[in-house]
């Protein structure tokens, strides 16, 4: 796994507890809510689910994002949004990396 990817003022943070292999993850609470830096060391493939709000911006590399089995390819400088309850699924490529917020507190615990 890719070590010290992020900067130090990112790295401080905890990992975030998301079973996916080759997923490196930092998380940051932020009252209510949830920012999350993430970077795959792996091809991965998300399967589809919902949960509440979700804002992201792609920092590097390709993810193919379906939201209600709509696909959209997101590359660096992009930016999605799924709204609560929303379907969604992805492929995401080695390499990508993004800042993830999660409109719910709780959405992934401390590793």
């Amino acid at each position: 796994m890719t070590k010290n990817i992020f900067p130090e003022i990112i790295n401080r943070h905890p990992n975030a507890n998301i079973p996916i292999d080759g997923l490196v993850s930092k998380l940051i609470q932020a009252g209510d809510q949830q920012f999350v830096f993430m970077e795959f060391d792996e091809d991965t493939e998300v399967s589809e689910h919902s949960h509440n709000a979700q804002w992201g911006v792609v920092l590097a590399g390709e993810m193919e994002l379906s939201i209600e089995g709509v696909p959209r390819i997101l590359r660096k400088g992009d930016s999605y949004s799924i709204e609560k309850d929303q379907m969604h699924s992805a492929k995401i490529k080695k390499g990508y990396r993004d800042l993830t917020l999660f409109d719910q507190k709780d959405r992934y615990k401390v590793k």
